[in-house]
C-alpha cells in the first residue's frame, strides 16, 4: 500500500468521526464542554474501547460457540448481542477518566462525552473495515464502504454510547450507586444491537436492501433524539 493510499484511508476512515465529534460538541448552546476531555473521550474509544472490545468479543463469542449449534443463529447472537454488549461496555469507561469525570457537571455532558467516545470507536472500526475492503476489493469499493460507514456507523456508535454515557453522567452528578446505570446500558445495547439485526435482513433477502435503509433511517432517528435531548437539557440548566 502506497503512503498516498495509507493517507487517505486514515483521511476518510478519521475525518467523519471528528467532523461529528465538532457537531455534537457544538449542540450545546450554553457551557460547551473543554476540548481536551473531548479528545481523551475520542481517544479512548479509537484505541483501548477497540483492544478491549475485541478481545471481550472473543472471550465470551468462544464460549457461546460451544453452546449454539446452529451456525446461522450463533452468527446473528454474535451480531445482534455479543459485539453490542462488549463494545458497549468498553465505550463509556471513557467517561470514569478523571480529567473527564471532572466535567460531569450537567445532565447533557454524559450524553455528549458518550457520544464522542463512540465516535473514537467508530473511526478505528472505519479504518479496519476500510482497510480490508481496500486490499481486497480495490479503491472504488473502499471509498463506497468508507462512505456508507462513515455516516451509518458514527451516528450508531454515538447515538448508542451516548446513553450510557448519561447514566453515567447521573451517577455521578447526584453520588447514585453504579448500578443506577444499568437501565442506561441496556438501552444502549438494544439500540446496537437493534441495528445489527435491521443489517442481517439484507442477508436474508437476497439482492434487496430491506436492512440497508432501515438501519439508515434508525440511526437517523436515533442522533436526532440525542441531538434533541443535549439541546433541551442544555436550555433547562441555562
Amino acid at each position: 500500500m502506497k503512503l498516498i493510499e495509507i493517507i487517505l484511508l486514515f483521511l476518510m476512515a478519521f475525518l467523519p468521526a471528528l467532523i461529528y465529534t465538532i457537531w455534537i460538541r457544538n449542540t450545546e448552546k450554553y457551557h460547551r464542554e473543554k476540548w481536551i476531555p473531548i479528545i481523551l473521550c475520542f481517544l479512548w474509544g479509537a484505541t483501548i474501547a477497540i483492544l478491549a472490545s475485541i478481545i471481550l468479543e472473543l472471550l465470551i463469542e468462544n464460549i457461546t460457540i460451544f453452546a449454539v449449534n446452529d451456525q446461522s443463529i450463533y452468527l446473528l447472537i454474535t451480531t445482534s448481542v455479543i459485539a453490542p454488549f462488549a463494545e458497549e461496555l468498553t465505550k463509556p469507561l471513557a467517561l470514569s477518566l478523571k480529567r473527564v469525570k471532572r466535567e460531569l457537571i450537567e445532565p447533557e455532558d454524559g450524553l455528549i462525552y458518550g457520544a464522542i467516545a463512540g465516535l473514537g470507536f467508530s473511526a478505528t472500526e472505519n479504518l479496519f473495515y476500510g482497510a480490508d475492503a481496500f486490499l481486497s476489493e480495490g479503491l472504488l469499493y473502499f471509498i463506497i464502504l468508507i462512505s456508507i460507514r462513515s455516516f451509518s456507523g458514527c451516528l450508531l456508535h454515538a447515538s448508542a454510547t451516548a446513553w450510557t454515557g448519561y447514566g453515567y453522567g447521573k451517577v455521578v452528578m447526584k453520588h447514585n450507586r453504579l448500578i443506577s446505570i444499568l437501565p442506561y446500558f441496556i438501552l444502549a445495547i438494544i439500540v446496537h444491537g437493534f441495528y445489527n439485526f435491521i443489517l442481517t435482513f439484507d442477508d436474508i433477502l437476497t439482492g434487496l436492501s430491506i436492512g440497508f435503509f432501515g438501519a439508515l433511517i434508525f440511526v437517523i432517528i436515533s442522533i436526532h433524539f440525542i441531538r434533541k435531548k443535549i439541546i433541551k437539557l442544555d436550555a433547562l440548566n441555562h
